[in-house]
């Protein structure tokens, strides 16, 4: 059956290589479960109910992922979209989580919708690589803002807005031994060094007294509290385009990015370099986030931690299944999933910023009109605490410089409307 289900001959691979992968796979991605409940409960979501809401999305997305799609692939909660949701959204615009939850319903509705029309191509291809960059680059200094934050390294300055905290406390001290547990692991490529030093700091808090030990396995616990609670009539407000516009074009750009880098590790690309049944890949992302939503996190999208998987051998949709599996036994483990602290999750939130900024060495610094707006895009979303408020910054940036330099051949219809969308959006929503 599973040879018929997956064709595991015609990949070159077996059974045990598909679960060795799913594993490896699995404990690259697992601190998800801690991270983004601890995240989304600062919105006053129930941390609980949050941490069902991350086990069973991942596990749903990635199901579809690997029995419909046949593709290694693992989704779950992405990492910043989901501070996205909680520190702008919710935090500094003052939208409920409910209607934050609708957004990214919605959002899914659309990558849906653009993935069964096939407009999907023709979007990624008309953004500029530099902004797609600078994006990137830009989520990662806003998780970086958020662990400094988390771990009291940065704190509130009223004379030069932010300033350093006290680095001679404990939690400090220990998101610092975290962070450079993680980094020292990750380069002896020791699988799940992310898990390993959210652990290590958890473990060392509690010998130190600073966090209580409450079990190690329990029932789930209940998922009523976000279940089906997304507010849709509120997510329409027009003011929230912007909004359901980030989380779209982010998670457009994440998993076109993760699924191409992933076929291209794992020699998935056709003859033609393009990758076979990519909207069954992308349709199946999009129903994942519409999923989640309704079951209380925000947008769920594929991961490149599935690199590590197909390191180890993955080639079909087995190992995405065995990934799911795994995603779903953790919902027994929500008693260490309550225990961990945020300095602890800290340092994988600014080891996950240092993967992302990566993407700036790609840029072409040699030409002002390319680099000038990725870095506008990349700085503006820490600084205005928005992921929103970045791209469409770096939208403007682009199409000015690009029209002022004579640049007009670099310029498309794509980017001059969303250019055009953001500043009346500025001008006039903003000042409503």
């Amino acid at each position: 059956m599973l040879e018929r289900l997956f064709q595991l001959q015609a990949h070159g691979t077996t059974v045990r290589k598909e679960v060795v992968a799913g594993i490896t796979t699995f404990l690259t991605m697992a601190y998800i479960i801690v991270v983004n409940p601890s995240i989304l409960s600062s919105t006053g979501m129930d941390f609980g109910a949050v941490f069902v809401a991350t086990c069973l999305a991942a596990t749903i997305g990635t199901l579809i992922m690997g029995l419909w799609a046949n593709y290694p692939i693992a989704l779950a909660p992405g990492m910043g979209l989901n501070a996205f949701f909680s520190f702008t959204v919710v935090g500094s615009m003052g939208y409920s989580w409910e209607v934050a939850l609708g957004a990214v319903f919605l959002s899914g509705f659309i990558f849906f919708i653009l993935s069964v029309v096939k407009i999907r191509e023709w979007i990624i291809n008309s953004i500029p690589m530099s902004l797609r960059f600078g994006i990137s680059a830009g989520i990662g200094f806003f998780l970086a803002l958020i662990a400094l934050k988390n771990a009291g390294i940065v704190v509130d300055n009223p004379a030069t807005l932010v300033g350093l905290g006290d680095i001679k406390v404990a939690e400090s001290l220990l998101f610092f031994a975290g962070f450079v547990l993680i980094c020292a692991l990750s380069f002896r490529r020791i699988t799940g060094a992310v898990m390993i030093g959210i652990l290590a700091v958890t473990v060392a808090a509690m010998m130190l007294g600073m966090v209580e030990y409450k079990g190690f396995v329990s029932a789930p616990p209940s998922l009523a509290p976000t279940f089906m609670q997304l507010d849709l009539a509120g997510a329409l407000n027009v003011g929230m385009i912007s909004i359901i516009f980030a989380f779209l074009f982010v998670d457009l750009f994440d998993t076109s990015g993760t699924l191409i880098g992933a076929a291209q590790r794992g020699g998935l690309l056709d003859k033609d370099g393009k990758l076979p049944r990519l909207g069954r890949a992308l349709m199946s992302d999009s129903v994942a986030t519409m999923s989640g939503a309704a079951l209380g996190t925000s947008t769920t999208t594929s991961y490149i931690e599935s690199t590590a998987g197909i390191s180890a051998g993955g080639r079909t949709g087995l190992t995405a299944v065995v990934v799911a599996l795994l995603f779903l036994a953790c919902l027994l483990l929500s008693p260490i999933a309550s225990i961990i602290p945020a300095y602890a999750t800290a340092p994988a939130l600014f080891y996950v910023a240092v993967l992302m900024a990566s993407g700036l060495k790609l840029i072409d610094w040699d030409d002002i009109t390319d680099a000038a707006p990725a870095i506008v895009t990349a700085l503006t979303m820490p600084l205005t605490f928005s992921i929103a408020n970045g791209i469409a910054l770096g939208f403007i940036t682009y199409a000015v410089i690009k029209a002022l330099s004579g640049r007009w051949s670099d310029l498309n219809a794509s980017v001059v409307t969303i250019a055009v969308v953001f500043v009346l959006k500025f001008m006039f929503l903003d000042a409503a």
